[in-house]
């Protein structure tokens, strides 16, 4: 557990306003007819205007950008030349380096007018990061964050995914300590500030097994169910959470 400086909260700040810039742009282009390699190629041309280098291109081989993960997929899914359909919903997935330090988020959007089934799923798992931040706060332990989400999504009817969880994040994309959306309160290391969390319920309309493609990549719901995703970078402060880039 790595415990940052003022100084280096602030960097991350700006990393992560690099990254909510990048998806208030997703936001405003995000359309049926657009592809995820358009959307992919925006925000690379955002994040190097803004001095910042793509987090996720070439990590561990990754081939872009961003993760563009649609209805089905969980996490990880990979731009292409698809076009986006009404009724779509598409979980984007960003980050960046900046001056050293890491920001990290991501949000599920609705692709024109989708299901009420669809939103429904939208709305839980962004309420379900609501409630994660709510639940950090110094003397806290770590796995009261995780049955926040649980409790949440499991009492809508939802799953939640086990096989991918949140992490620390500083000057690593991914540092200790791991972030799991399950489990029993009151576990784990107490929260300290200067502890910086990557919080991010992945929910599933139906079962939580997931199943990942031949390219290695593209995690999917087993059961062919929606999935939504949202996430933020948190710092553990003496006055609770602090969402940066906000």
């Amino acid at each position: 557990m790595v415990l940052k400086t003022r100084g280096e909260l602030e960097l991350m700040d700006q990393a992560n306003c690099i990254v909510l810039r990048v998806l208030d742009g997703i936001a405003e282009r995000i359309r049926p007819g657009v592809t995820t390699r358009e959307l992919d190629r925006f925000a690379e041309e955002t994040i190097r205007a803004a001095g910042a280098v793509p987090a996720f291109l070439d990590y561990k081989g990754y081939p872009a950008t961003l993760c563009t993960s649609r209805n089905d997929v969980i996490v990880h899914g990979i731009p292409d030349d698809r076009p986006l359909a009404e009724g779509d919903i598409l979980g984007v997935d960003c980050g960046v380096a900046y001056k050293g330090y890491y920001g990290d988020a991501a949000r599920t959007f609705a692709v024109g007018s989708v299901s009420s089934e669809a939103q429904r799923l939208i709305d839980v798992t962004r309420r379900a990061l609501e409630i994660a931040i709510g639940s950090v706060a110094p003397g806290r332990r770590l796995s009261d964050i995780g049955h926040a989400v649980q409790s949440f999504v499991e009492s809508h009817g939802y799953s939640v995914v086990r096989e991918f969880v949140g992490h620390g994040i500083g000057a690593s994309l991914h540092e200790d300590p791991q972030v799991p959306n399950f489990g029993a309160p009151g576990k784990g290391p107490r929260l300290k500030p200067g502890l910086v969390l990557a919080i991010e319920p992945m929910v599933n309309a139906g079962a939580a097994e997931v199943e990942v493609d031949s390219d290695g990549w593209t995690a999917r719901t087993q059961d062919g169910s929606l999935s939504a995703h949202f996430e933020y970078s948190v710092a553990v402060t003496e006055n609770g959470a602090r969402v940066l880039g906000l």
